[in-house]
């Protein structure tokens, strides 16, 4: 098998191993080692020996291994400690350490047997247990590891733990940074440098917001419990779930619309649509996870159309249209209307519908406006925000002119106060009804305040050419 193939599979495979490690032993850090272990060990021997007949639970036992090692080593360490505060408490101060804690290590050290020692464990993970300059000596059976009567009977390696691992990681003690952070960290598998990178922070910061979080996530009760498990409430399964969601939309939109020298980030757009792909295989009836899928795809599709040869941006109408990736809008389209034949119950549903309508649309002035129209009306009606409202007065506009759109548009002054999108908005409105005068102002307006300087370029563009008329 090809190396690239088989790095592909890892990276495929690491939050599905990732969730399985945390929800058995309950130790986010220990399990990343763990996990990391087992993928270098994976790397070096299949391309040589090949796949083994279920490589998830390879690399489940592997991992399961060296985190069984971890504790043991640190139980025993526990165990030498209290044996010699028992045999001079002096050393340690006065406090005598209670001896049943070496009675309890024992204990939890029988327990960490039982759970390695499934069937099939040993020969997955004795080339974990060998060392060297790599930590790896020994060859594992490659067809061997997990297979037959062994999978079965750990029940573990069965299972997917990949939404597991997404709702441990958009818990809702956690801020949309630090659950965004730490999804990419560990659904992702991007390094904690590539996440500082695509949010222009230090690595530093960034290490220090994915540890905050890891911790803030240990200190609650039953934290790698899926929702269903804790309560058996169907409202707080929704509420992580629309957590995920939003966290993938939020990966998606900061690659979309990057600020800085660059209109996109392709690196944090693309695996906003990896993860949310991977969700779809999950939860592929429910028609949230259904519709965002589809509208980061029909977004995306439009990637190569929104800016020109020198990087500066072009507006929706003004794209060539013909750049536009066909096969992902067919994709797109028919996950969007899959996700809206259940009715159109959840904004991403919705907006996966507005943006199929842009997709379906050969020419700018084929764009069925009145039915977006009522669309944001519906969006509107069950997420209201501003951002929204925005979006309804240009179809407000589109359909009974700049005027009424400019209308909509002014409510916004008091919750967008110097949005430069809502400045760009009515410099777009004003220049449709052809007040060029006014659209010049908030042209200019929303050049100072944006931070993309694709956009500042564009809206600076926009408006020297309406004074030179």
């Amino acid at each position: 098998m090809p190396h690239t193939a088989i790095e592909d599979l890892l990276r495929e495979l690491a939050p599905q191993v990732l969730g399985a490690l945390v929800r058995r032993y309950g130790d986010f850090d220990a399990a990343e080692d763990a996990l990391q272990e087992a993928l270098l060990a994976a790397a070096t021997q299949w391309p040589a020996d090949g796949l083994p007949g279920n490589p998830r639970g390879w690399l489940i036992q592997v991992g399961a291994r060296r985190m069984v090692d971890a504790i043991r080593a640190d139980s025993a360490r526990r165990n030498r400690e209290t044996a010699d505060a028992i045999r001079d408490p002096e050393r340690l101060g006065t406090a005598t350490p209670d001896p049943a804690d070496a009675v309890i290590a024992a204990l939890s050290e029988t327990g960490l047997d039982q759970l390695a020692a499934a069937p099939g464990a040993d020969s997955a993970s004795r080339a974990a247990d060998t060392s060297g300059a790599s930590g790896i000596r020994g060859t594992a059976d490659p067809g061997g590891a997990v297979t037959g009567r062994a999978a079965r009977d750990t029940g573990t390696e069965d299972r997917d733990d990949t939404l597991t691992l997404f709702f441990l990681c958009c818990h809702p003690a956690l801020s949309p940074a630090s659950a965004i952070a730490l999804t990419l960290r560990a659904v992702g598998g991007l390094t904690t440098e590539e996440i500082a990178r695509a949010f222009l922070l230090p690595e530093r910061t960034m290490a220090q917001r994915i540890t905050r979080a890891k911790k803030r996530i240990a200190e609650q009760d039953r934290p790698f419990a899926m929702p269903a498990e804790s309560n058996g409430q169907r409202g707080e399964w929704n509420t992580r779930l629309d957590s995920v969601l939003r966290v993938l939309y939020l990966i998606f939109t900061e690659g979309h619309t990057s600020g800085g020298e660059r209109l996109r980030r392709g690196d944090l757009s693309s695996e906003a649509i990896r993860l949310a792909r991977a969700l779809y295989r999950v939860l592929p009836d429910n028609p949230e996870v259904t519709g965002l899928l589809a509208l980061l795809l029909l977004t995306d599709a439009r990637r190569a159309a929104r800016t020109g040869e020198h990087g500066e941006l072009i507006p929706l109408a003004e794209q060539d249209r013909g750049l536009w990736d066909r096969e992902m809008i067919i994709e797109g389209v028919r996950l969007a209307t899959a996700s809206v034949s259940r009715g159109l119950i959840g904004p991403y549903q919705i907006q996966a519908a507005i943006a199929a309508l842009h997709a379906q649309a050969l020419r700018p002035e084929d764009t069925d406006w009145p039915r977006i129209l009522l669309l944001y009306n519906a969006l509107e009606r069950q997420s209201p925000n501003p951002m929204v409202t925005l979006n309804r007065a240009v179809a407000t506009a589109m359909v009974h002119g700049p005027q009424a759109g400019l209308d909509l548009a002014d409510t916004l002054a008091e919750s967008l106060p110097g949005n430069h999108r809502l400045d760009a908005v009515r410099g777009h409105l004003h220049e449709m009804a052809g007040d060029h005068e006014e659209a010049v102002a908030c042209y200019t307006a929303a050049a100072r305040s944006t931070t993309s300087l694709p956009e500042r370029d564009y809206l600076t563009i926009r408006a020297a050419r309406l004074r030179r008329g």
